[in-house]
This record gives structure tokens, C-alpha cells and sequence, in this order.
């Protein structure tokens, strides 16, 4: 998929998940997640945290600093805010396609493509925009090129045993028999779609 093609899906699932965190109040904090490690709180500083991230990667730093939990303060949602705003404007300069991004999250012995980086990106925030939605009990509906890049991407994770290793970035696959694209997603990436009616294995 093409780098400006791969941005403005990138952009759309990131402005989603920032309408959904928008609706977040101070009681739904506490609440439990499909990321079963995460209260919506941890959800969301991880949220946070990995928006900044990228956005470092994307203007050529690479120190694990970048990473690091980052504080939600007094003012959750709107850190969230500033957060989206870093990585979207990160992701826009004309001649990203030609940086390489250093991650030190996936991997610190390589660099990666700006369409690695925006792949990672995307099929992140899809997921994590369905975390939200799933948690606050909202309906959640994405374009029909978004489900199509997200199908692409999850199918070509691999599942194996890395899945099960600690601060793996999606848990093993869950079966499902939905014809739901999203749901279909998320079951490849370690959710499952009848949350939290239905909690997948650890």
C-alpha cells in the first residue's frame, strides 16, 4: 500500500479514537478493557504514550525514553488531544516515505519503512479504537478501506508463541464465526468480539 494512501487511513482511525476518548468520563476510568492488563486509564496512557512514540520515530529520534509511560494528568482526554495532534502532524511531511523509522518497541536491531511504521500504526489504533468503543459500550463503524487495509494487516501478523511472550502487542487468535470484518480483525489480533460476554484465553 502506498505511504500517502497508508496516512490518510492512518489519520482516520487516529481522529476515530480520539472521538471515542472524547466521550470518556472520570467514572469510566476504573472500567475494564477487551486488554485485559489495562484498565481504561492504562488503556489510555498507553494510547498516549505510544502516539508520542511514533511521533519521535517519525522526526528521527530513537532513545526508548520516547516510549515510556507517559502521566495523563488532570485533564485526560485532552492530553489524549495533544497526543493525536503530535503524531498526525508528525506523519505529515512530504518526504516521510523516505525516512526510516527506529522503533524500539518492536525491535532494536533494525529500522523500519515509514510504511512499516504507518502499518504498525494503523492496524494499533484500529484495534485499540475498538477497545474504547467496546469499553464505553458505543457503536463503533469503520469506512470499507479501512476494514480492507486492517484485514490485510492482521492477516499477515503472525501467530505464534510471540504472542504469548510478555508485553506482546496482541494476544493469540480467538476464533470466530461472525461476518463482521471488524470483528474479524479483532479475533485475529487476540480480541474476542463478544467481549465482555466472552473473554478470550490468555
Amino acid at each position: 500500500m502506498h505511504t500517502n494512501e497508508l496516512r490518510i487511513l492512518d489519520a482516520l482511525v487516529t481522529r476515530i479514537s480520539l472521538d471515542l476518548v472524547s466521550k470518556i468520563t472520570p467514572a469510566d476510568l476504573s472500567k475494564p478493557t477487551p486488554c485485559s492488563a489495562w484498565t481504561l486509564h492504562g488503556l489510555l496512557a498507553h494510547m498516549t504514550t505510544q502516539h508520542h512514540g511514533f511521533a519521535a520515530a517519525a522526526e528521527g529520534e530513537s532513545h526508548l525514553d520516547h516510549w515510556r509511560l507517559l502521566p495523563l494528568g488532570d485533564d485526560p482526554i485532552a492530553t489524549y488531544r495533544a497526543s493525536v495532534n503530535r503524531v498526525l502532524n508528525a506523519f505529515v511531511p512530504h518526504d516521510l516515505a523516505d525516512r526510516k523509522f527506529t522503533l524500539p518497541e518492536f525491535s532494536t536491531e533494525i529500522t523500519f519503512t515509514a510504511e512499516q511504521a504507518l502499518g504498525f500504526h494503523f492496524v494499533d489504533y484500529l484495534v485499540h479504537s475498538w477497545d474504547v468503543a467496546k469499553t464505553l459500550g458505543l457503536p463503533l463503524k469503520f469506512q470499507q478501506e479501512v476494514l480492507d487495509a486492517g484485514l490485510r494487516f492482521a492477516k499477515a501478523i503472525p501467530d505464534g508463541k510471540n504472542r504469548t511472550a510478555p508485553g506482546a502487542a496482541f494476544g493469540p487468535a480467538v476464533d470466530t464465526r461472525s461476518q463482521s470484518d471488524l470483528d474479524t480483525i479483532v479475533a485475529l489480533l487476540g480480541r474476542s468480539p463478544s467481549w465482555p460476554d466472552q473473554v478470550a484465553a490468555a
